[in-house]
Formats: structure tokens, sequence, C-alpha cells
């Protein structure tokens, strides 16, 4: 600590955390120097910092705890109004949460000239709503404001923005082929305050040029938003082709375990947005956190962040090995007689095959890595896909995707039930489709539980 009998005892606690942030700062640059692999491991949690704990856990602690205590009213006045890092209350900063926050920041802007902040939340459709809100603010009686997104999107994302935020007076503007640069621009206006797309989607695999569509918003000074959910750290990060702020479900593949819910936003300094002051611009994550995440309160529980930190270091293994097996049965279903069509990425015949071999790429490694997630279509009717759906037996019938056990859904009855059948038309989702997350199991009982499955009908 300081020690100077001339300062007052508030400017101690000012000086102090100017100290720690300055060390914080150098600790980080090294680390942001370190391989993806070790960063998921380590994150931003050191060896000093295991010992200055007090215990000397080689894992980051669980601090449970509502709220930290101040040694006296200088400490809690300088902490309570943001002059000093605090943990204060769990709702807007914990340590736990923050150790995640770090870790995610840091891998998402892997290999990319601009750093970021991340933001943990409860879910990830809390982390996208927070993302997107900031950029809505209401300006004025009579002021038409929009934004616009790939059509193919997850059915929360399009209830989310079709319906949710036109009751606050945007409208959602859909692009029906993200890829095409036109369709991007011809619904862009003075009205638009950002742009949106899944990168893949789920669970079409559509896939856009980041790039482009990033140059195309900052062209109208507003930012590009990425769910990068499919994909993870491990084969893309948009940060590094342009984009402003990714969002991620945590409860996706990031932790494959399945054991909780969550979400982040995840955003470079400094982004670009004509609608936003300069100090949210600045630091985007760290601005939400502080202000209208701390007022509406979608916050991550600390074991949650404990559960999804431990998930979260093998990531890149497990995207290797589940993208392995995907490709694996892809081909199988490919070939099949019973199925009418494959989306996979990984196909040389899909219609986005190589752009998205411009982007997925195994992290460290190079190589053209397509996921875990893919999609098919039964040859026949609804209900022979339900017969085949209901015909499973090691498969899980389930909504969920990126375990390490597979599982598959019927988007039309589960997923992208809730926008109807216009928004389904709209995004490529017929009621013949089954989208299929394959996990860590050895691909060949995989096939054999579909083999088994098509057979029935």
């Amino acid at each position: 600590m300081v020690v100077d009998t001339e300062i007052t005892r508030f400017e101690r606690y000012l000086a102090d955390a100017r100290e720690a942030g300055e060390k914080r700062a150098e600790l980080r640059r090294t680390v942001r120097g370190l391989k993806f692999d070790t960063i998921a491991v380590h994150g931003m949690y050191s060896v000093e910092e295991a010992f200055s704990s007090g215990q000397g856990g080689i894992i980051e602690g669980i601090y449970p705890s509502t709220s930290q205590a101040y040694r006296d009213s200088d400490e809690m006045e300088a902490g309570l109004s943001y002059q000093i890092p605090t943990w204060c209350y769990s709702r807007i900063h914990n340590p736990t949460v923050y150790a995640l926050e770090e870790t995610l920041a840091l891998l998402e802007s892997y290999g990319c000239e601009a750093d970021a902040t991340a933001l943990c939340t409860s879910s990830g459709m809390s982390a996208i709503k927070q993302a997107v809100e900031p950029f809505l603010a209401f300006s004025g009686p009579g002021e038409p404001i929009n934004f616009v997104a790939g059509a193919q999107v997850y059915g929360g994302t399009f209830q989310l923005f079709n319906i949710r935020m036109r009751e606050r007076g945007a409208t959602a503007r859909w692009v029906k082929q993200p890829w095409q640069i036109e369709e991007w621009e011809e619904q862009i206006d003075d009205s638009t305050r950002f742009l949106y797309a899944e990168m893949p989607s789920n669970p079409t695999q559509v896939c856009f040029d980041i790039k482009a569509v990033a140059e195309l918003a900052h062209k109208y000074e507003i930012p590009l938003i990425v769910d990068s959910t499919v994909a993870t750290p491990a084969l893309l990060r948009p940060l590094e082709h342009g984009a402003d702020i990714v969002v991620q479900s945590l409860t996706k593949t990031i932790g494959s375990g399945g054991f909780s819910l969550g979400g982040a936003l995840i955003a470079r300094h400094n982004l670009v947005s004509r609608h936003l002051e300069d100090e949210a611009r600045a630091d985007f994550g760290t601005w939400v956190k502080l202000w209208p995440f701390r007022d509406s309160g979608p916050c991550m529980s600390p074991y949650s962040a404990f559960l999804f930190l431990n998930d979260l270091r093998s990531l890149r293994m497990k995207v290797e090995v589940m993208s392995k097996n995907t490709f694996k049965v892809a081909q199988y279903l490919d070939g099949h007689a019973k199925v009418e069509s494959v989306d996979y990425l990984g196909l040389p015949n899909h219609q986005h095959h190589q752009l998205a071999s411009r982007y997925l790429k195994m992290v460290d490694d190079g190589a053209e890595t397509f996921g875990h997630l893919m999609a098919f279509t039964i040859r026949g009717s609804a209900e022979d896909t339900r017969r085949f759906f209901d015909g499973l037996i090691r498969v899980f019938r389930a909504t969920d995707l990126g375990r390490i056990k597979s599982v598959a859904t019927i988007p039309a009855i589960s997923t992208h039930q809730q926008q109807g059948e216009e928004g389904r038309d709209l995004a490529g989702i017929p009621p013949t489709m089954v989208r299929l997350c394959v996990g860590a199991e050895h691909p060949d009982d995989v096939i054999a539980d579909l083999d088994q499955a098509l057979a029935g009908i």
C-alpha cells in the first residue's frame, strides 16, 4: 500500500487503485502475447494472484458473496462512485465472473490489434439484449429507428428483434441473403443504428463476409454485431475481421458440459457508432456493465462462471474433436437415400463452403474446420421427420446444442416455432429439417443411431 501521511485516506485509496491497475495492465499485455490454449487454461489468473489471495489454489475460486465489505467510509465512497475498482455488489461485479470475462475478452481478441472487454450475463438472450439496446436509445418524437439483421437467426433472436424491439419503436429490417453485400446496403439509411448477423447461422449454416459487412457498417458510422456462438473463438474471432461486438451464448459450445446458462458480449475498444457518447464507444463492455447492465440486472451467478471457466479450458480440443465427428456424420447423411439435403459447411457442395473456408479455421493451426452443428432435411413429410426423430436412441432429443453429447431437434416445432411460418420461410427452415449437433462420442455410434432411425421411415 502507498504510504504518505500528507495525503488523505481517500486519496490513498485512489493511489493504491492506480498502482494495482498499472500492474494488472502490464500482466494483461504479457498474457495477450501467449498462445490461445494457454490463455484458455490460465486466463489472467497468475501464480502470484493465487498466493496473494491467501490460499495458493491453482484454480480460480468461487466468490458467492453478494457484496463486499469496506474498510471505512472513504473506501466505500471511492468504490461506489466508480473511482476505484470494487466488487461492491454481485449484480454489477463479482471476482469469479470477472475471471471469466477477462478470459473471454482475451480469447475473442486473440490475434486482433484492438483490445476488448467482455460482459457476462445470465443467458445468451440477455447478452444480445444488452448488446443492442444502447444503440436504440430514443432521440425524439417521430424519429424512426431501425436496424438491419440477417434473416437466418436463432428463433429467440428473431422474436426479440421482430416483436420486443418493435414494441420500443425500433424496426428490424431483414436481409434474406446476407452473403450478398448489396442486400445489406439496400436496407441501410440515416436511421439505421447497427448491423447484426450470425456466423454461421443456426441451424441453416448461412455465412456472410464479415470483413465486407463491417466495412459497410463503418461507412455509415454504425457497428457490426456478430453472434459467433456456433463457431466460438476456437474457429472464428469476428473482432479480428472488423466486427465491433461479438455475442456468445455460453450455454452452448463454450459450456459444452451442459451445467449452466450464460451469455457474453465482447466489445472492441473504440468501436464505431455515431449514436453513442465517446465514453461508451471507448470501452463499451465496461460502460454497459457500469450503467445499463447495472440498472437491468441480468447478472451471471458466480457458480455458473466457475463452471464455464473450467469448460473453457479445453475449448479448442473439444471443438476439434466434435468438428471431425460432424464431418464424418455429414458425409454419411449426404449419401443417404432418405435424406434430401445436408447443410454442413464442411461439405464442398454447400453453397457457402468457399466463404466459410476463408473464416472458419482452427486457431493456431490454420486448418479449415467447420464446427459441430449441421442440419439436414428428410426426404418425405413432416410426419416422416417426426417418425425418424422419435426413433433416435443414442442421440438426445432436446433444443440444446454444443453439447459433449449429441443432441437433435426439429427447429420448426422447437427453437424456431415462435417466429411463425412466415418467419421460418424467411429463414429457410422447412418442417422436414432436423438440426443435429454432434458431440464427442465415436462418430460410428452416432451414425449407427441415425441409420436405424432412418430405417424406420
